[in-house]
């Protein structure tokens, strides 16, 4: 819905026409009616408290259909074109609401749903449609109209919107720099936290205070230091000198965001503020203050980070400012405690995480160099005619590890069911593919998408002779992302599924003769993105977050939907950089991205369907789950490591000999 892809010229007018009628169906009318019966098919698995703010829905709603429409109408006078990703325009606009945001229509879209469910009080709506939507948005911009834009229109040709990230230099920040950090930085900060606020306590939250802090009076004086923090954060954008500090703290600032989010809903630490009677006018001000805070969002401290991240970019400046940002924020980092509103835990963890945000350049170094140590270890061992290719190990680890999370939370009453549907799933992956990347080169490959059918279409059938469909679907979804995750590590020492050339700080090199990359797609020494790393990363976060779920006990349907909903959104901008020369093409999307939204389809009828609820965190372990485990973990490594190099037969080789 934007200004990418192919050209048209060519193209017969009928078909065409036809083309573009059924694309503004599909998006004008289809779309939203399946978003609204999504939000009502939901309305009773979501159990969330309603966001009390039906009055701004409509003002909400009515800005993101203004924005639509001033992106539409600017696609339509200075594109000369409809705002249609497969037709689109043929100029590149960057003027009217273009000049300031690069995808009006998008975000539009996004507060358009979100205006009509805090309009009609809609929970599903609100948590569940709308934050799908917005990753859905983000995922078809990263993952393909970034990359069409650029391939159509030149690298040199698109312009900077006026909001936007300040660009890494010296100069001085222009107004339009500090005021991109309140919008693209600020104001999505205040509005995850107000979410999480909403979200309210856990069921089993942990209190972070240790036994001695209880007693610990309040000083109701330091509520002065404390509100400061927002005098100083505000301040920060105006004291910096240059647009590389500004953009230091702009990024650091949106990675805590999503760090720390990401923490509040998956960690339940909270942080009850310790009692006292005020006797002042700074005291009854603490009192507001706690009003809003809920005790929820303080571990770790937002407001040592965000104190942390503002002192750094004061001390860009000057001496002068360095001591005064540094002095401030300990200060502040001082009143969380002596005011009661924080935890010594707190203000610990958010010590930490700025530590490590403020090195994320280090530390995706050191990420990308541990990918591009392990991409080239290739090691084998021939054991008379067979081959045993250490590769196999990451499978192994990956097949056991998977199978344990999928039997322990799932109870040893379906361990029988487990067995059958994990060897269903490595027996998709042989078959799927062979069918798509199968070659004399090679004979026995294995597929992501493969996998899934297969595990799916044996619990599906298990579960008609059982009952416990949604249960086993679960169960798989709870464990895919840690197999997946693991066995990555194959990937990169195979060489399959690696990304495109890019630059050096960006990727890893293969060097070893017989990975892939070298022997396939001859891109030697070249580097390239290391999509299993963005893989792991991404796996990770969203075995978390099953994991969460599934201790607070949500419904069956919701875990092995959202699985499919958010690996599909990971797999089609992971897909975008992936440079394989044997994935297929279709209608200018990557095969595995036509798959990737097929997931997101099925994850969405998945979680509309009646289930039971997770049995929360397991609390029993049976021996005969491990041996299970083991056993799959071993026939998994012996069917991705070892081989038979010399043979011509089907499945019989890995790796050319």
């Amino acid at each position: 819905m934007g200004r990418s892809r192919g050209s048209t010229v060519g193209v017969n007018p009928h078909r065409l026409a036809i083309g573009k009628v059924a694309y503004a169906l599909l998006f004008a009318i289809v779309l939203p009616l399946i978003l609204v019966w999504w939000a009502s098919a939901t309305s009773e698995v979501v159990v969330l408290p309603v966001v009390p703010y039906a009055p701004f829905g409509p003002i909400v709603a009515g800005a993101g259909l203004l924005l639509m429409l001033m992106g539409g109408r600017a696609l339509w006078i200075h594109g000369h074109g409809l705002p249609m990703s497969p037709f689109p325009p043929p100029v590149y606009v960057s003027n009217a609401v273009y000049r300031f945001t690069p995808h009006p229509i998008y975000v539009g879209f996004t507060l358009v749903c979100f205006g009509i469910a805090l309009s009609t009080e809609s929970v599903s709506g609100t948590w569940l449609v709308t934050p799908a939507v917005a990753l859905v948005c983000a995922a078809l911009v990263t993952g393909f109209e970034r990359h069409e834009i650029r391939n159509r229109f030149g690298e040199g040709t698109v312009r900077r919107p006026l909001i936007a990230l300040p660009v890494k230099s010296g100069e001085n920040p222009t107004g339009w720099d500090r005021a991109s950090v309140f919008v693209l930085v600020f104001l999505p900060w205040t509005v995850v936290y107000e979410a999480v606020y909403r979200l309210g306590i856990p069921p089993d939250a942990i209190e972070a205070y240790l036994p001695f802090e209880r007693g610990w009076p309040v000083l109701e004086w330091t509520e002065a230091v404390y509100g400061s923090v927002y005098l100083l954060v505000m301040a920060a954008p105006f004291v910096v000198r240059s647009r590389k500090a500004l953009r230091h703290m702009a990024v650091t600032g949106l990675i805590a965001t999503a760090v720390v989010c990401f923490i509040y809903i998956t960690v339940p630490v909270i942080a009850p503020p310790r009692p006292f009677e005020p006797s002042s006018l700074l005291g009854r001000a603490l009192q507001v203050e706690r009003a809003m805070s809920h005790t929820v969002a303080a571990f770790p401290a937002f407001h040592v980070i965000w104190s942390l991240i503002a002192a750094e970019a004061w001390a860009s400046r000057s001496r002068l400012f360095a001591l005064i940002g540094w002095v401030w924020a300990i200060a502040i980092a001082i009143s969380c405690v002596t005011t009661g509103m924080h935890a010594i835990a707190d203000l610990v963890a958010a010590l930490a995480v700025f530590l490590v945000l403020r090195r994320s350049a280090t530390v995706w170094k050191k990420l990308r160099d541990l990918a591009e140590y392990v991409a080239n270890s290739w090691h084998e061992w021939n054991l008379g005619s067979a081959r045993v290719i250490n590769h196999g190990l990451y499978a192994a680890i990956g097949g056991a590890v998977g199978f344990l999370i999928a039997a322990n939370f799932a109870g040893s009453d379906v361990l029988e069911e487990l067995v059958f549907i994990h060897f269903a799933g490595l027996t998709g992956a042989a078959l799927w593919a062979q069918k798509l990347e199968g070659s004399s080169k090679l004979s026995r490959p294995f597929g992501y998408y493969g996998s899934v059918l297969g595990a799916m279409a044996a619990a599906i059938a298990v579960g008609v002779i059982t009952g416990n469909t949604l249960l086993l679907l679960a169960a798989i979804a709870l464990e895919a992302p840690w197999m997946q995750a693991i066995g990555r590590g194959r990937c990169l020492v195979q060489g399959c599924c690696h990304g495109k050339p890019t630059n050096e700080k960006i990727g890893i090199r293969h060097t070893h003769s017989r990975s892939r990359v070298c022997r396939l797609a001859d891109l030697k020494d070249v580097p390239l993105h290391p999509t299993p790393l963005y893989s792991i990363l991404a796996n990770v976060v969203i075995g978390i977050f099953l994991l969460r779920l599934w201790s607070l006990s949500a419904s069956l349907s919701m875990v092995a939907g959202v699985y499919l909903i958010l690996a599909g959104i990971a797999r089609f901008v992971e897909e975008s950089y992936r440079g394989e020369p044997q994935t297929a093409l279709v209608g200018g999307l990557r095969l595995y991205q036509w798959l990737a939204i097929v997931s997101f389809a099925v994850g969405i009828v998945i979680t509309t369907l009646p289930s039971g609820v997770a049995a929360g965190l397991p609390t029993t372990f049976e021996p005969r789950t491990l041996i299970a485990a083991l056993t799959f973990g071993a026939a998994t490594g012996i069917a991705m490591g070892v081989d038979f190099p010399r043979s011509a037969r089907r499945f019989a080789r890995l790796a050319p000999p």
